[in-house]
């Protein structure tokens, strides 16, 4: 029997990349993972709320800044773990813990003072995300909720504090431009002295 592109559970989840090992590894996080499959298996259309702090965290950043951080971590750093849009921001799955101490290590650098880095939400122990729907659909329905990175395994990397902090730092410092210089006058008149002698 051939699957279908459409067809739950196959091989891939049409353009998100969501796969069957990918779907098990969300069920996971949640009381009832058999439920929540067959939940998929009837509506894989249907986005759903997980519990944080068991087999992931989420850091929830704006849109812009987060898509800065995914590029460093995939640009300069070890990658990331799944990330997913969702109303206007960036959900950045991270290892169990990370929610408790990214917030620390912000202020023990004191860059939550800092326009630079926006606030971070930490999403950990006693929290729950919605998570996007494991099928996109053309064009999509639920606002712009979406997998950008779609888990692909049972057990994704997923990373910690200190790799958010970094990213985050990164990602501040690439948004900052520094000129020593005045800006340029648009109206002033300029002469090419290069050829002169």
């Amino acid at each position: 029997m051939s699957r279908t592109r459409n067809e739950p559970f196959a091989d891939r989840f049409d353009v998100s990349g969501v796969t069957a090992d990918g779907a098990a590894w969300l069920a996971s996080a949640g009381t009832y993972p058999r439920s929540t499959l067959t939940l998929w298996r009837e509506r894989p259309d249907a986005p759903v709320v997980l519990p944080c702090g068991a087999a992931f965290d989420v850091v929830s950043v704006p849109a812009v800044f987060g898509r800065r951080m995914v590029d460093r971590l995939w640009d300069e750093g070890p990658g990331s773990g799944p990330v997913a849009a969702f109303r206007g921001r960036m959900l950045l799955f991270a290892a169990p813990g990370t929610a408790q101490r990214l917030p620390s290590l912000l202020r023990w650098e004191e860059l939550s003072r800092t326009a630079a880095i926006p606030p971070l939400l930490c999403h950990g122990n006693g929290d729950a995300v919605t998570v996007p729907p494991l099928l996109s659909t053309d064009p999509p329905t639920s606002g712009d909720s979406r997998w950008l990175v779609a888990p692909d395994t049972r057990h994704p990397w997923l990373p910690g504090p200190e790799i958010l902090i970094w990213a985050a730092i990164r990602a501040a410092r690439s948004a900052v431009r520094i000129s020593i210089f005045p800006p340029a006058d648009q109206d002033a008149k300029v002469y090419d002295v290069s050829r002169r002698r």
